[in-house]
């Protein structure tokens, strides 16, 4: 993938989204124009195309994240996935309100999830809490488990921070106590090796366009049983409406992708990413790395620079580099990252922070010219600042 760096910013906002594969859209295009038959229509061979489109896509989507295909349901994305999961949970529960143990820095797709249901006496909620460097404490999950958590909320890796939590022995523990889980993967698909049913993962998560996919699809892996299961329905999915088969077929060649290559894009984005992290820290004094350095995506650098606004930072940055201060669902709010208050990270931390997110199309080029594009930024709002306050 090619463009003039002075025409376009550099694109550094991957968590955000993904662009779009060129393999990925030319398999949307094929099956948009050419099979571009109704997954459900039995009485013709369009249909049946179309059938088989999904049930390819479906056994591509269980290859990544280690699940049996039957329980691949596929969505809109990760946040109806999120809905649907807990939703579901609910539905099954025994007696309510469901008893749910969730970590402070979820998705807001999660929280937001939760809180419906809360306000309905459906749910209640037990937080489990992070340290500083946003590293979940294993020890309070099992005792949540113990005190007789019905559910467990822990994304597979933070879309801010790019914390990466340890989810096989979160499903190890929920399943010890006869508890189901929810990992939210969308940020970890495509990145990190998963086993959702070798790891005992009652619910996972994703979604297409963070893995170089369409926008508009996911997936959500669910218990058997789950879904559709009218006999005149022939794909299984969640809901009864015509399949997005492009889409579908899109989510599925970028997970057949993800599942070959991202091996070798991982070393290449974790040696750029580390690049850029060490020009920063040479020519910003007072910079701060956030997030656990040990176990973090490859592609992700969460930065602050005390006494430095983000919001001055970026604007100045707009027609540069593309970054952003946090969270896509959050961007342009007011107060501050909910993940970074649940850190406990000063407030200087927290109004200065800049997430940095590269990709499999990022190139050390770029890498080398964000280093000197944020570098004058930050230089550039400090000399603001200063004769403000001469």
């Amino acid at each position: 993938m090619t463009r003039e760096l002075a025409r376009l910013p550099i694109y550094l906002d991957y968590h955000a989204t993904t662009p779009v594969d060129p393999r990925v859209a030319a398999i949307v295009l094929q099956v948009m124009t050419a099979n571009f038959g109704n997954a459900n229509s039995a009485e013709h061979v369009y249909g049946d195309a179309a059938a088989e489109l999904v049930d390819k896509a479906r056994g591509h989507v269980s290859a990544l994240v280690g699940a049996a295909p039957e329980t691949v349901h596929f969505t809109s994305g990760s946040t109806e996935s999120i809905r649907l999961a807990i939703g579901h949970a609910v539905s099954v529960s025994k007696k309510l309100p469901l008893r749910v143990a969730a970590t402070t820095v979820e998705h807001r797709a999660v929280l937001d999830a939760l809180a419906a249901h809360e306000a309905r006496g459906e749910a209640v909620v037990h937080w489990l809490p992070v340290d500083h460097r946003g590293r979940l404490d294993l020890e309070a999950l099992e005792h949540a488990c113990r005190q007789g958590a019905d559910l467990v909320c822990v994304m597979a890796a933070n879309n801010e921070v790019g914390v990466i939590y340890p989810v096989e022995q979160v499903g190890q523990i929920t399943a010890r106590f006869g508890a189901r889980s929810l990992i939210d993967a969308t940020q970890a698909a495509g990145h990190l090796p998963l086993r959702a049913q070798e790891w005992n993962i009652t619910y996972l998560a994703l979604s297409a366009h963070k893995i170089y996919g369409p926008k508009g699809v996911g997936a959500l892996v669910a218990p058997r049983g789950f879904g559709a299961q009218s006999p005149n329905h022939r794909v299984s999915g969640v809901g009864e409406g015509t399949p997005n088969v492009p889409g579908i077929a899109g989510l599925g060649e970028a997970c057949r992708l993800r599942d070959i290559e991202h091996a070798a894009d991982e070393k290449r984005m974790e040696a750029q990413r580390d690049r850029l992290e060490s020009l920063l820290l040479a020519a910003i004094g007072g910079l701060v790395v956030n997030g656990d350095p040990e176990h973090r995506l490859s592609n992700n650098l969460h930065i602050a620079i005390p006494g430095v606004p983000n919001n001055a930072v970026i604007a100045r940055l707009r027609r540069r580099v593309a970054l952003s201060s946090g969270a896509a669902c959050s961007s342009g709010a007011e107060t501050p990252s909910h993940v970074l208050q649940a850190m406990g990270l000063p407030y200087e931390i927290q109004g200065s922070a800049l997430r940095i997110s590269s990709g499999k199309f990022t190139t050390d080029e770029e890498i080398e010219c964000a280093a000197e594009q944020i570098t004058s930024a930050v230089a550039s709002v400090r000399h603001a600042l200063k004769g403000v306050m001469a």
